[in-house]
C-alpha cells in the first residue's frame, strides 16, 4: 500500500511539473514578433514557477527580462544558469553586457576577463574590454585591449580608428597608418576611417593629403570646426591663404578659439591685409587669456598676504591688474599699503583707483571706507 501511494505521489508530481512547463509556442512568439517582451516575461513566470532550475526556462526568462529591460531580474536568471552550468560563455557575455547597461562597468569587466580567460579569439569581448578600460582612464590597457581585437578583425572600423587615434596621440604615426591602411583595403568609403586618416596626415604635416581627407569629410555632412580647423590649417601650411581665410570665416563665432584666430590672422597677414590681421591677433590674445586670471592672482596675493610676503603680495595684485581692472583688486592693495606696510599716500592713490573704478552697488561698505581713507596722505 506504501508502495503504491508513493507511485501516485511520483505520477501527480509528474504530470504536475509537465503541466506547469508547457509553453504556448504561439503565444510567445505573438509576443516576441510584437516587441512585448515584458508580457512574453510575465506569461512565463505563470508557466515556470520557482523554483526554476531547467536551463531552457531559465533561458527564456533571462532574455524576456532584459529584453523587456528588467535588468536585475535578468541578471538574477543568467546567474543561475551560470551556477548550474559555467562553461557557458554566452551566458558570462550576457552578465557582462546586462552590467555595463546598470553602469556597473567594473563587475562587467570581471565576466568579460573570465571569458577572456577561455577564450583568446573573442573579438567582441576585447572591444568590450577597451571601452571599461577607456572609461575607467586606463589608456594602456585600452590600447592593449583595442591592439588584440584589431588583430582578430583588423577590418572593422571602429576598433581601427581607436586604435589609430590612440596610436597618433602618442606620436606612434607609421604604427596608425598601419592599421588605417588594413581598415581602409576592405572600406574605403567608411567616413569613420577617414576622420582618423585626416588626424594622421595632419599630424605626418602631409597638408595635400589632409585637404583632401577634410573635403571629403566636408561633402559628407562632417562640418566640425575641427574638421574646419584643420583644413584651414593645411590651406595655410601650402601656402593657399585665401582659402585658408576663407575657411576660418566659415567657422561659428562660437567655436572660434586661439589657435583659429592666430591661423586666419597669418593668412591675412600673408596675404597682406594688416588690418585684419591685426584684428585677429587681437583676437587671439583675447581668446587665450582666461577670464579668471586675474582672479587667481587676487588669491595668491591673498595667501601671500597671510603668510606676511607683503612685497610677493603687491607684485601679485598688481600682476592681476594687467589682466582685468577688477575694483576689489585695487581696494585690497589700498588695504594692504595701509594695514600691512603702514604707506597711508600709496594706500590713498589706490582707494582712489577703487572708487573710480565704479565698483559695484554690493560693496556700499567698501565704497564708504575708501572714501573715508582717500585723504589718509594728507
Amino acid at each position: 500500500m506504501k508502495y503504491i501511494l508513493s507511485v501516485l505521489l511520483f505520477t501527480c508530481l509528474f504530470f504536475n511539473v509537465s503541466a506547469q512547463t508547457k509553453v504556448d509556442d504561439a503565444l510567445l512568439l505573438d509576443y516576441y514578433q510584437n516587441q512585448r517582451f515584458a508580457d512574453a516575461s510575465d506569461y512565463l513566470k505563470t508557466v515556470y514557477t520557482e523554483p526554476v532550475t531547467d536551463l531552457k526556462a531559465l533561458s527564456q526568462l533571462a532574455y524576456t527580462s532584459n529584453m523587456a529591460g528588467r535588468l536585475p531580474e535578468a541578471e538574477g536568471y543568467y546567474q543561475r544558469i551560470y551556477d548550474i552550468d559555467s562553461t557557458r560563455s554566452g551566458v558570462l557575455f550576457s552578465l557582462g553586457s546586462i552590467n555595463l547597461r546598470r553602469g556597473n562597468s567594473a563587475k562587467a569587466e570581471v565576466y568579460y576577463k573570465r571569458i577572456a580567460a577561455k577564450d583568446t579569439t573573442n573579438f567582441m569581448v576585447y572591444k568590450q574590454l577597451a571601452q571599461i578600460s577607456l572609461d575607467k582612464g586606463d589608456i594602456g590597457s585600452q590600447i592593449a585591449y583595442l591592439q588584440r581585437a584589431n588583430k582578430i578583425n583588423p577590418a572593422d572600423a571602429d576598433i581601427a580608428s581607436d586604435l589609430a587615434n590612440r596610436y597618433i596621440d602618442i606620436k606612434l604615426l607609421p604604427q596608425a597608418e598601419n592599421v588605417l591602411n588594413k581598415a581602409t583595403a576592405a572600406d574605403p568609403e567608411n567616413i569613420i576611417l577617414l576622420e582618423s586618416l585626416m588626424k594622421l596626415s595632419y599630424a605626418q604635416k602631409k597638408w595635400a593629403e589632409t585637404v583632401d581627407a577634410c573635403l571629403k569629410l566636408l561633402k559628407n555632412g562632417n562640418e566640425s570646426s575641427i574638421v574646419r580647423t584643420k583644413l584651414g590649417v593645411s590651406y595655410y601650411n601650402l601656402k593657399n591663404y585665401n582659402c585658408g581665410a576663407e575657411t576660418f570665416a566659415d567657422i561659428p563665432a562660437l567655436v572660434q578659439n586661439e589657435y583659429t584666430y592666430y591661423y586666419a590672422a597669418m593668412c591675412y597677414k600673408a596675404l597682406k591685409d594688416h588690418k585684419r590681421a591685426i584684428a585677429f591677433l587681437e583676437k587671439a590674445i583675447n581668446d587665450g587669456i582666461s577670464t579668471s586670471i586675474a582672479s587667481y592672482y587676487g588669491e595668491i596675493a591673498d595667501s601671500n598676504e597671510k603668510l606676511s610676503k607683503y612685497k610677493k603680495a603687491v607684485l601679485a595684485y598688481q600682476k592681476g591688474l594687467q589682466f582685468e581692472e577688477r575694483p576689489m583688486i585695487y581696494y585690497s592693495l589700498a588695504n594692504l599699503y595701509e594695514v600691512n606696510l603702514k604707506d597711508n599716500k600709496t594706500a590713498a592713490k589706490y582707494y582712489k583707483k577703487y572708487l573710480a573704478s565704479n565698483p559695484p552697488a554690493t560693496e556700499k561698505n567698501y565704497i564708504a571706507y575708501a572714501k573715508s581713507r582717500t585723504r589718509l596722505n594728507d
